[in-house]
């Protein structure tokens, strides 16, 4: 049985901020409200450590048979864009308390996770955030990472996803310490909508710079990820699928999420997938195509004219947890097994304590062996009159582990 993990004495600090009142979020009312200062601000448990620590053979599964093969790791969860699905400016504003810097897993720290998932059988790693390239020296991490190897001596896929507002500066010295492929977040080519949705002022023009650059420096094949809300940017599906029409970059289409508990998710926002596909194959015939890899988030899609491919990510209309294989790990070294879990599993804990590589990766493999999580099944089931997924804990929020 997992036990809780030792909290420390919160501080907190006292601020008077506007919060909306219900109903009214645009005549704000005063109210007092308390920001917690330390970073246990979702559940967590201390990892239980087997007595006997049996070898990993990189072939664990959970209760459903589905295999450890990806690890998503948040660097930061800062982000210097405020998009309305992830980070809304009115929830993380000048008073928001993000992570102090010891509280992070040191670059050292997140190389022997890595290195102890390898183990597990995973082979692909994934720097996210927040926004990962505001983690100072991150070329650094990558180089570290980059050393690892699997089992059999293969290195990892080394991949990292960004907001692209950095990317121009940065890409040279990704690839120039190993890293492989980047995939960039990019809502709209209109630059008054992307300026609206990243809630940042942020020109769409720059994000279109980074992306050149990542592609002269030969971070590819780079995927750009769009997130599609019903009213706010799904006219932006067309001309986004026109611009990268015959160019090596797959364009994806992901469905509005219900991450998290600020982003003010509703139902009939979401876009289903099947109709990002009617637009685009109405302009530009397409054709569904095969998987490249089990485990696979996107659908594919090809132009029937051969000039490229396409993707959608339907998690909410069509629920893809029977094959999900990522792990995620948290800025400050919490272990969640589902984008939506509300419950983590304290790894930092283990780290900075007397444990051993032997017997950390025991008990990761006791976590993941445990894990039972297919949040988006269960919603899509409790639509039908079903099962109702709704915790009464607090979900985590996406720019603390990633999308």
């Amino acid at each position: 049985m997992a036990r809780p993990t030792p909290q420390p004495p919160v501080r907190r600090r006292r601020i008077v901020t506007p919060i909306a009142a219900p109903q009214r979020r645009h005549n704000p009312r005063m109210v007092e409200k308390v920001i917690p200062l330390a970073d246990h601000r979702y559940a967590a448990s201390l990892p239980t450590v087997p007595l006997q620590a049996d070898a990993p053979t990189g072939l664990l599964g959970d209760t459903l048979g589905r295999p450890l093969r990806d690890l998503r790791i948040s660097v930061t969860d800062r982000c210097n864009f405020r998009c309305s699905y992830c980070m809304p400016k009115e929830v993380f504003d000048k008073h928001y308390a993000f992570l102090p810097h010891a509280s992070l897993l040191s670059f050292e720290e997140i190389t022997r996770t890595a290195r102890l998932f390898a183990a597990h059988g995973v082979r692909k790693l994934r720097l996210t955030g927040g926004e990962p390239l505001l983690r100072k020296n991150l070329e650094l991490l990558v180089a570290m990472l980059a050393g690892l190897r699997t089992p059999d001596g293969a290195p990892l896929d080394l991949t990292l996803t960004t907001n692209g507002s950095v990317l121009a500066r940065k890409a040279q010295a990704l690839k120039d310490a190993g890293l492989q492929r980047v995939t960039v977040s990019l809502d709209a080519l209109d630059d008054a909508i992307f300026r609206r949705m990243n809630d940042a002022d942020f020109p769409v023009a720059d994000v279109l710079a980074g992306i050149d650059a990542a592609q002269r420096a030969g971070l590819g094949p780079i995927k750009v990820n769009m997130v599609v809300k019903r009213g706010t940017n799904d006219a932006q599906i067309v001309p986004m699928a026109r611009h990268f029409k015959g160019t090596p970059v797959v364009l994806r289409f992901i469905e509005y999420m219900d991450v998290g508990a600020t982003n003010g998710w509703r139902m009939d926002e979401v876009l289903p997938s099947s109709e990002v596909i009617a637009r685009i194959h109405a302009a530009h015939p397409l054709e569904a195509i095969e998987a490249s890899a089990p485990g696979e988030t996107a659908a594919r899609w090809r132009y029937r004219d051969g000039s490229g491919e396409i993707g959608v990510i339907s998690s909410v209309t069509q629920a893809f947890c029977a094959d999900c294989n990522r792990a995620r790990l948290s800025t400050e070294g919490k272990l969640f097994l589902c984008l939506f879990a509300s419950h983590g599993h304290d790894l930092r804990a283990l780290l900075r304590g007397n444990y051993s590589d032997a017997q950390i990766t025991a008990a990761i493999g006791l976590i993941w062996h445990g894990r039972a999580d297919r949040y988006s099944e269960l919603r899509s089931a409790a639509g039908a009159g079903a099962v109702n997924p709704a915790s009464t804990e607090r979900r985590v929020e996406m720019h603390y582990i990633g999308g």
